[in-house]
């Protein structure tokens, strides 16, 4: 029997990105297209590549959201045409604006493409809220010890983005957002209120409990706003807490978010013609697909 506090779980679908380097996209399925602003979500890894080997994601453009990379394992590096460049490693945040366009790659950076790594983490993209979706593009790190935490009921709470649990993160959010790693001693409890603000739950082990019931394992667990909750682990375990107030529908086509379908049609005209900035150092990128 499903608990009540809970409204879906998705499994993801996995897709290989060459190499054997696999992926889960969480985010969005045909049950649920957005948590909160959350509009896609990607499980990268885990995987380790050989000595040699790595990750070549060239450049390709963005419009209307913002991207927010967190690493459980490994180095990535990330260029984007602002000119930033900047090596994002585990407990460190990469967040990028797009807003009115931007461009960017991210690849494994030399000394581990020669050593060889594991990589695992999270990519995911919120949209922006209408009055900021053709913002100025911008790009910000925030270093590891700058994250706030707490330990409560044996849970260690680490806020990446947003509010919560009175902690607040320096990552410029554009709306009411929830992004928080949770890392569970066994026994340990977490107590969530009703509220208005979407949320999903996301297992990286086995062994957590939702009001008693288990939550399988590399699902995304969407959870009912309304209903207060309790999450419970009976061992060691990490999980990901996301959400926060939805900013309405959107429309997704490849890397392009908007309201308008016209906005899309717009962006995917201007990456066809060269029109987006490119990003200094870089001779290669994506072509627009053909559906």
């Amino acid at each position: 029997m499903r608990p009540a506090a809970l409204r879906h779980s998705l499994p993801g679908r996995r897709q290989e990105l060459g190499g054997g380097f696999l992926v889960s996209r969480l985010l969005p399925d045909a049950l649920c297209r957005a948590v909160g602003p959350f509009v896609f979500l990607d499980r990268m890894g885990p995987h380790g590549f050989a000595a040699g080997t790595g990750i070549d994601v060239r450049p390709h453009p963005h419009i209307g959201l913002a991207t927010l990379t967190w690493l459980f394992e490994g180095v990535l590096m990330h260029r984007d045409s602002l000119g930033s460049v900047q090596a994002i490693r585990p407990g460190e945040v990469n967040w990028m604006v797009a807003g009115s366009g931007i461009v960017h790659s991210e690849r494994t950076p030399p000394a581990e493409r020669a050593a060889g790594q594991r990589l695992d983490g999270l990519q995911c993209w919120l949209a922006l809220p209408e009055d900021q979706a053709e913002c100025a593009p911008a790009f910000q790190h925030v270093a590891a010890a700058a994250l706030p935490s707490r330990q409560q009921d044996g849970v260690r709470i680490l806020l990446v983005a947003g509010e919560g649990f009175g902690l607040r993160s320096p990552v410029a959010v554009a709306s009411p957002t929830l992004y928080a790693q949770l890392d569970f001693a066994a026994g340990g409890r977490l107590e969530l209120a009703a509220g208005d603000a979407e949320r999903a739950v996301y297992p990286l082990q086995d062994g957590l409990q939702l009001d008693g019931r288990p939550l399988a394992v590399d699902q995304l667990h969407v959870l009912e706003p309304s209903l207060g909750l309790r999450l419970h682990a009976d061992r060691p375990l990490r999980a990901v807490l996301l959400g926060g107030m939805s900013v309405g529908p959107r429309r997704l086509w490849w890397n392009f978010v908007a309201r308008d379908p016209e906005r899309i049609e717009q962006a995917k005209a201007d990456w066809q013609a060269g029109r987006f900035p490119t990003v200094p150092g870089e001779i290669e990128a994506i072509p627009l697909p053909e559906s």
